[in-house]
């Protein structure tokens, strides 16, 4: 009896001393804010937890959007056995011991068996692949939560069983609900200690916390705690020691997720829609993120020919001027260069004749062409290159008034076949107007 008193003491102290967002999460569908794509009236996951017939689940998104919390509130509603595991400090064994228990959930009890699967993208696919039997045969419903995309980091015979409900940040308006609801809430949250918020430190917390409301609500209680009270026992929380507590925002970037894929996107069609200030915003957050700046430098070089070409032939030239000096001044003196090159390639006007151009060229070469090089080109060198007539009738063009000379150079099968054609754009159009110049000679 005394172990069974101490026990219920203990756990009653432990979740005092639990932090506030630990003590603040929802345990009913009505307490759950945000994720109306996902449980609101009507949604499919809103319908199957109501009705009690979950099927597997994926949960995929950034952390602090209510992933586990949900998986909690299942737990309370759901007539199933749940278990719960996690992927970092679980392994093969602990999934044999969970799929054990399933297996005789039913035989036993006829009853059915959620397994939660916290950070699943972190079991292998030796891991994953022991889950398979047991979701095929209906033996446990698994949920599983993850930060990343589950298409690159989970087996595809799992995603092929479950569906994926995909978790947003947060929005502001939310946060702040989930604000007010912890300042009053005086069982589980502020209400005892008279919290008194501004509007504007609360609209900072949502702002600054990027739609993670575990962020906001940690930098909430860290404002409370430190504060004193007044003379009227009141604790005030303004603008100022808001900043003080949240003091940046936190930025959703994975070096080998999605956000890495997404921001380098953004950041090239920044540069190939002409918008620098877009631009150097994008290449900012990968820097302050922690991306390799070797890896913004190559993809500049690249956007430079890609989507500039002649337009402005400097562009290429300046882009592999800032990786150059990325090597030999380094971060992060060297952010000046890359911002440089960044603003200057998006202000630059555009043309991708160049990539349209190699294009072309490589599908004549694979599908139009034997590729016989004329005999008026080819080499006079090599030993019997004049019995083959080799170079014979070949026309020097330096020989001829503006050192050109109509001639063929493409191969028989593709004569005034065209790969390049120049835009109006920026110095592009010098060179269309040039080679239109040329062609009229022949």
């Amino acid at each position: 009896m005394q172990a069974s008193i101490f026990d219920l003491s203990y756990k009653k102290t432990m979740k005092q001393n639990e932090p506030l967002a630990a003590r603040m999460r929802p345990t009913t569908l009505e307490e759950f804010y945000g994720q109306q794509q996902v449980v609101g009236k009507g949604k499919l996951l809103s319908r199957l937890i109501q009705s009690d017939h979950l099927t597997s689940a994926i949960f995929y998104g950034p952390p602090g959007t209510g992933k586990t919390t949900l998986a909690n509130i299942i737990a309370n509603q759901t007539k199933a056995d749940f278990q719960i595991l996690n992927a970092v400090t679980s392994g093969k064994k602990e999934i044999e011991k969970a799929v054990k228990q399933a297996q005789q959930n039913i035989v036993l009890y006829n009853r059915k068996t959620i397994l939660f699967i916290d950070e699943i993208h972190r079991f292998n696919k030796s891991q994953q692949d022991a889950l398979l039997p047991s979701v095929e045969k209906g033996e446990i419903i698994l949920i599983g939560a993850t930060t990343e995309n589950p298409y690159f980091e989970i087996n595809s015979a799992l995603i092929s069983r479950s569906t994926i409900f995909k978790f947003l940040p947060l929005e502001k308006k939310d946060i702040k609900k989930v604000i007010d609801h912890a300042i009053a809430d005086q069982d589980k949250g502020l209400g005892m200690m008279h919290v008194e918020i501004t509007e504007e430190a609360k609209e900072h917390f949502a702002e600054m916390s990027n739609g993670d409301v575990r962020k906001a609500l940690n930098a909430l209680e860290l404002a409370v705690l430190t504060s004193d009270k007044d003379a009227d026992g009141k604790i005030h929380i303004d603008l100022s020691t808001a900043q003080e507590c949240i003091q940046r925002k936190a930025l959703n970037y994975d070096k080998n997720g999605n956000a890495h894929y997404d921001t380098i996107s953004a950041f090239i069609k920044s540069i190939r829609g002409s918008d620098p200030d877009a631009a150097v915003f994008w290449m900012a957050k990968m820097l302050d993120s922690g991306e390799d700046p070797k890896f913004i430098a190559r993809r500049m070089i690249i956007s430079a020919s890609e989507d500039i070409g002649n337009a402005q032939p400097l562009a290429l030239v300046v882009a592999v001027a800032a990786a150059q000096a990325l090597d030999r001044v380094g971060l992060p003196e060297a952010q000046i260069n890359l911002s440089q090159a960044a603003t200057f390639l998006a202000s630059a006007p555009k043309s991708n004749a160049s990539n349209v151009a190699i294009q072309k060229a490589n599908h004549a070469v694979r599908y139009e062409s034997d590729g016989q090089v004329p005999p008026h080109l080819r080499d006079t060198h090599y030993k019997g290159s004049k019995e083959l007539n080799n170079g014979a009738v070949y026309k020097f063009p330096h020989d001829y008034p503006n050192h050109y000379v109509v001639q063929q150079y493409l191969p028989d099968d593709l004569y005034e076949k065209s790969f390049y054609l120049p835009t109006e754009n920026g110095f592009e159009k010098k060179i269309k107007h040039r080679l239109d110049e040329l062609k009229k000679l022949k």
